[in-house]
């Protein structure tokens, strides 16, 4: 009995041996079809890779999706740290740009200076409160400058040097409310006419060219510069033109309002004129009353 179950397992194991070996052979026929056991395991294969990808599936996406957002918000980051820091390179040149310009036509006005020693200075203060009365510039005694120097910008002139420290110095300028602030001008022309500047026009923004003859002939568009008188202020320095002419309040001189050709908005870079000319000593100094009222 137990050789007969012995060959009766040899006789199974050999009979599956073959059904193994004739499916692995069915198998790996070119067929156009398929049996139906091999539907049944492609189906529930199929199946079962149906129901585990579409998780996968999503789970992956979800994944992908946050990469994404995470990749595109550090690229975004990245982009407007790049935009601000082109903002400011731009803002950069565009003020070098303005810079050199102004500093150009600097250059072109200290040939004109030959006089003078021009002093580079920029503008470091400027109080609101009296936003049309003084700057601070970052020259003092150890760069040269002493007061009453003449201030000016590549547009014109705009003040004196009223205070100076080692390091600094305080300019007023010519648009101050200051009652004994004097600018001896002259308004060029066929025959060229003097007179002084005195005092501002806030609403106008303009400045007072008095104590003009009577009977000189002024019209709009002329000229105003620095007569030279007095010492301070080079001759020829631009002052600005004249917009209107009128009679003063006492009906004997003649008033002219002049528009300054220097920006007091934007004051930056500007020229301290160091006068080369050597002082008389002694009480007459050959200056008139009107150049020592300047002084």
């Amino acid at each position: 009995m137990p050789q007969f179950l012995s060959n009766k397992r040899l006789i199974l194991l050999l009979i599956g041996v073959i059904l193994l070996v004739a499916l692995i052979s069915l198998t790996l026929r070119d067929r156009g079809q398929v049996s139906l056991p091999e539907q049944i395991v492609k189906e529930a294969v199929g199946a079962g890779q149906s129901v585990f990808s579409r998780p996968a599936h999503f789970v992956t996406g979800v994944f992908d999706n946050i990469d994404s957002l995470i990749n595109t918000f550090e690229e975004n980051r990245l982009l407007k740290a790049r935009l601000e820091e082109f903002a400011g390179v731009q803002a950069e040149v565009t003020d070098l740009r303005s810079e050199n310009e102004e500093l150009k036509e600097l250059v072109g006005k200290e040939e004109d200076l030959r006089e003078f020693n021009p002093i580079q200075a920029v503008v470091i203060a400027r109080n609101p409160d009296q936003w049309e009365e003084k700057i601070i510039l970052n020259r003092g005694t150890n760069h040269g400058v002493k007061e009453n120097m003449a201030v000016m910008t590549a547009g014109g002139l705009i003040g004196k040097v009223t205070i100076v420290t080692p390091t600094t110095s305080t300019v007023e300028l010519v648009t101050t409310q200051n009652p004994n602030y004097r600018v001896s001008a002259m308004v060029l022309g066929e025959d060229d006419v003097f007179g002084l500047i005195e005092g501002y026009d806030a609403e106008r923004r303009e400045l007072l060219l008095k104590r003009i003859d009577f009977s000189v002939e002024l019209k709009e568009g002329d000229q105003v510069v620095s007569s030279g008188l007095g010492g301070i202020f080079p001759k020829g320095i631009v002052i600005g033109e004249i917009t209107e002419v009128t009679i003063d309040e006492f009906g004997l001189t003649k008033l002219a309002y002049v528009k300054p050709a220097a920006d007091f908005s934007m004051l930056n870079h500007v020229v301290i004129a160091d006068r080369l000319m050597p002082e008389v000593d002694g009480e007459d100094n050959g200056m008139t009353e009107e150049e020592e009222e300047e002084s």
